[in-house]
């Protein structure tokens, strides 16, 4: 009897290693960087603050007032790899507010440029902060490829993990390592994959014109500064030189984890989803996501060419908004595509 409880123990640990997300997984084998080891001061004058003193610098603050928001950058560029961060977001009266955590080329290419997003919406009192995520390859903005999604906490109260799995086959967003959405490199997408070398950003900046209720409520800087706090900021990846653009230098000593390859073969089996990472994934769509492109019918004839449609997904955002997910044909204006840039934004009111 105690060998058998011995071997079911053993199963469930073995169970629970393989079934463990790349986000863990990467998570908790990279090195944690202070912010003057990977990062530097973007925009925001004293509203960036860290504090040296207790942590090492490896927590920042990120401060939005009526003169300014603040952000940082990663002092490397990427192509391909693991970032994240865990983040604790403003609480109280929130609308308007947007905090965002996400990779970029657009001050390098900015006719075509690459992006990975992580948006988080604020909201009025008494009403939950919004989380969005959205994807642009090759200067693709015409197309805007948002999902939508409310939270099971609330992420005002304690620091959560949010993680950005980028790799050549794949992109997975984590929220505290489970995966909420995955962009496979599919033929559809074409040329609109992100491909080239990204810098990772942090922001905070005053969303009035559409975060809130598409913009029906606005910053209200009676509740300010409104800070959010990013720690545990992990960069992990193929570094690549600004002016030889071709130059990589990937880091694949960590354990000898491999997150750069494009094979899925067992040799990057911690980059792509098991069959219980996929059901789990679909298990926060159904309950929290509250918007995708794909079903849009207001902003587009027929979804996007990489768009792989699911009836009961369909039913279920229906059901949630009749009119954006409804079957009709789209009005003659259309539904607004709002394409911000976060930094200009964020300092428009200095």
């Amino acid at each position: 009897m105690k060998e058998f409880l011995v071997l079911i123990t053993t199963i469930l640990l073995i169970s629970s290693i393989l079934s463990a997300s790349a986000s863990l997984i990467l998570r908790k084998n990279m090195p944690v960087l202070s912010f003057d080891e990977g990062y530097n001061h973007l925009f925001g004058d004293n509203n960036l603050v860290t504090n040296s003193k207790d942590d090492g610098g490896k927590t920042v603050q990120l401060l939005l007032n009526k003169r300014t928001g603040s952000g940082f950058v990663s002092q490397d560029l990427y192509l391909h790899g693991f970032f994240s961060a865990s983040i604790k977001l403003p609480a109280d009266y929130t609308a308007g507010v947007v905090v965002a955590f996400y990779m970029s080329n657009g001050d390098m290419f900015e006719r075509n440029h690459d992006e990975l997003d992580f948006e988080f919406l604020g909201n009025i009192r008494g009403k939950d902060w919004k989380i969005q995520t959205n994807v642009y390859g090759n200067g693709s903005t015409a197309v805007g490829r948002e999902e939508r999604y409310g939270l099971w906490f609330d992420p005002s109260q304690d620091f959560h993990h949010y993680s950005i799995l980028w790799t050549q086959s794949h992109i997975i967003f984590y929220v505290d390592d489970i995966a909420i959405r995955e962009v496979p490199r599919s033929e559809g997408m074409g040329g609109v994959f992100p491909s080239k070398p990204m810098s990772l950003y942090a922001t905070i900046w005053d969303g009035s014109t559409w975060a809130t209720n598409g913009g029906k409520y606005k910053v209200n800087y009676k509740y300010a500064p409104f800070v959010a706090e990013f720690s545990d900021l992990v960069l992990h990846g193929c570094t690549v030189d600004p002016i030889e653009l071709s130059s990589l230098n990937c880091d694949t000593t960590t354990n000898n984890i491999d997150i750069l390859s494009s094979s899925e073969s067992s040799d990057n089996k911690h980059t792509t989803l098991s069959t219980e990472q996929r059901v789990e994934m679909m298990n926060f769509r159904t309950k929290h996501m509250t918007y995708s492109y794909c079903y849009d019918h207001t902003r587009y004839l027929s979804p996007p060419a990489e768009c792989v449609l699911d009836s009961r997904e369909a039913k279920r955002l229906r059901q949630f908004d009749p009119v954006t997910f409804g079957n009709g044909p789209p009005s003659r204006k259309g539904k607004r595509h709002h394409r911000r840039n976060r930094r200009t934004d964020s300092m428009g009111t200095m």
